[in-house]
């Protein structure tokens, strides 16, 4: 239920998004009544990222890995009969899934703690140069630490797939629209084993 608010969170934000772009590529010089302000789309996005988040979701931070040849537990596990995992694949992804959500939840959590202490910053008043600087490099030092868990796991995820297995991934999840590299020895389809 949550992963489908989530969801839908995005795409109407996309839809929102999109129809803003166009709007502005055509001229608009005024924002219509169905218009929604720059601003309360960033909200939904901070609301969609921090439920993501609280749950041990990585919100796009392994896009890199995943948009090239290194498939997460969670997407393989939703692909799992698509990609027609053996009974040791899936019970592998299983557990490195629950090994990611064990790491990465309690992460995510001290992430999300520390950009509400960001914020307190400022609704509190008690924002200044040093307080900020200490606040933003806590939350970006986790943030890091987060999105560690979730690439590394990707790693892992790619040596228990085949080429074809991983090929399949690809092609369900992005489709045309992904960035996998041309055949080569360091990445793309070249590299799969």
């Amino acid at each position: 239920m949550k992963r489908a608010a989530t969801v839908v969170a995005l795409t109407v934000m996309i839809g929102i998004v999109g129809s803003g772009a166009a709007d502005a590529q055509h001229g608009a010089a005024h924002a219509g009544a169905e218009a929604v302000p720059h601003h309360a789309l960033v909200q939904t996005y901070e609301k969609a990222l921090e439920q993501n988040l609280a749950e041990g979701r990585g919100f796009g931070m392994a896009f890199a890995a995943d948009q090239n040849g290194y498939p997460g537990p969670l997407h393989v596990l939703e692909l799992k009969d698509r990609l027609k995992l053996t009974a040791d694949q899936e019970a592998r992804m299983q557990a490195m899934l629950a090994a990611m959500f064990a790491e990465s939840r309690p992460k995510s959590a001290r992430l999300l703690e520390s950009e509400a202490k960001l914020r307190q910053l400022f609704t509190r008043g008690q924002a200044d140069e040093a307080a900020v600087r200490t606040a933003v490099a806590e939350v970006e030092k986790i943030r890091a630490e987060v999105r560690l868990v979730h690439l590394l796991t990707h790693l892992k995820t790619r040596e228990v797939l085949s080429e074809e297995q991983r090929r399949l991934y690809h092609d369900a999840r992005w489709g045309e629209h992904g960035s996998m590299r041309a055949p080569g020895p360091q990445g793309g389809h070249g590299s799969m084993k």
